[in-house]
């Protein structure tokens, strides 16, 4: 089936990567020890001078950040969060100090790694001041990472998600981490399967001649594109993200893009999770991670689809299902809040046409015209035309 028209409310642009500031991400150790030494010393001279020492953070959040279009990502703006050792502040302020300790103690002198997890249970011998909950830990290692201005990969902490999936025209060169020995990886050749982004994904090299990159949200839509060796078709590499993309993944796509000059296309859901959360946090990062985005974000990504105009263009109106209380919202915030969205008038016109029409779509919905019509008729045809989402 056709498409009728071109999309109302959408950008034209070539398929083609867009130059984008040169980001390397260090993950030396020395400076984050020396900055956690820095602050030990801040805080043990206000113990002298009899002051109540305190910790500044950048206040990780949405409304503290800023989306500047020419270098493709939020940048954090200057408002901070003071922790000061007061009586209903000791907890959480000995918590920082012990965290601090511990990733510079048992982490970065001593070349170790450890997840978040991990963290958590280690706390369970730190008497008073342990976690209860995970979610305290985490929160307080995020406030770490924007406090002392590095990643979490210098202070030795890595991811415990999955970084994603890989198949297509790609070799990663990698290496054994006992031997150094060099791995040669040829995603083309893994049979029904496909390789595994590791999470860390500095000392990767690449080789492909590829046109360009294809993310996609679901597995299931990943797995019956490379089962049809769409990537030949296609000449692109997939890579899945199974929902919001993780710092390895978005890491490795920025990482595979800046290095062969490859433009980049998603591919989600058509609701307002996929474009606010899903595709916003690829492209251009988040509040939370403000202070890191530079690094974890890929500013030339481009949109290709599901968006609510497809529903109209491939036919696709009962085969939606209508928003719910929790999409509108998050659709509604969007435009009202987030500087992305109010950046480009494109995406403005996008979530008020969904918000009209009532509905979100998925990407399995091509289905309802044969089991293959998003590779065989869809795909191409968008591929064609080249009118993607900024």
């Amino acid at each position: 089936m056709p498409a009728k028209k071109t999309p109302t409310g959408q950008a034209s642009s070539s398929v083609r990567a867009t130059k984008t500031e040169s980001t390397i991400l260090d993950v030396s150790r020395s400076e984050a020890a020396r900055r956690i030494v820095e602050i030990a010393e801040e805080t043990y001279r206000d113990i002298l001078q009899k002051k109540k020492p305190s910790m500044r953070f950048p206040v990780r959040s949405l409304a503290n950040v800023k989306y500047d279009i020419k270098r493709g990502h939020f940048e954090i703006r200057g408002k901070m969060s003071t922790r000061t050792l007061t009586y209903n502040t000791v907890k959480p302020f000995a918590q920082s100090v012990r965290l601090m300790a511990t990733t510079k103690n048992d982490l970065l002198d001593k070349n170790d790694i450890a997840g978040k997890r991990e963290i958590y249970y280690n706390s369970k011998s730190w008497g008073e001041c342990r976690f209860n909950e995970q979610a305290e830990s985490d929160t307080l290692l995020d406030d770490m990472e924007a406090m002392l201005g590095v990643n979490r990969e210098q202070l030795g902490y890595i991811p415990e998600e999955r970084g994603g999936e890989v198949a297509g025209p790609l070799i990663v060169i990698d290496r054994n981490p006992a031997t150094r020995q060099t791995i040669r990886v040829d995603c083309s050749k893994l049979g029904s399967g496909a390789w595994s982004i590791p999470s860390r994904v500095e000392h990767l090299a690449f080789e492909t001649r590829a046109k360009f990159i294809l993310v996609i949200e679901t597995a299931s839509l990943f797995q019956r594109l490379v089962h049809h060796l769409y990537y030949e078709k296609a000449n692109c590499i997939l890579i899945s993200m199974s929902g919001v993309p993780t710092r390895a993944c978005r890491r490795f796509v920025r990482r595979l893009a800046d290095d062969q000059g490859l433009p980049v296309l998603v591919f989600t859901d058509g609701d307002p999770y996929g474009y606010c959360n899903i595709y916003r946090t690829l492209k251009v990062g988040s509040g939370q991670a403000a202070h890191i985005n530079r690094y974890f974000c890929v500013p030339q990504a481009r949109y290709l689809g599901v968006t609510p105009q497809d529903i109209l263009d491939y036919g696709l109106e009962d085969a939606t299902h209508p928003l719910e209380e929790v999409d509108i919202k998050r659709a509604q915030d969007a435009l009202k809040n987030d500087p992305f969205i109010l950046h480009h008038r494109e995406w403005q016109d996008a979530l008020k046409q969904m918000l009209k029409m009532g509905v979100r779509v998925e990407q399995q919905a091509f289905a309802k015209h044969g089991l293959n019509y998003v590779l065989e008729e869809y795909l191409p045809d968008k591929l064609k035309r080249k009118t993607f989402l900024p």
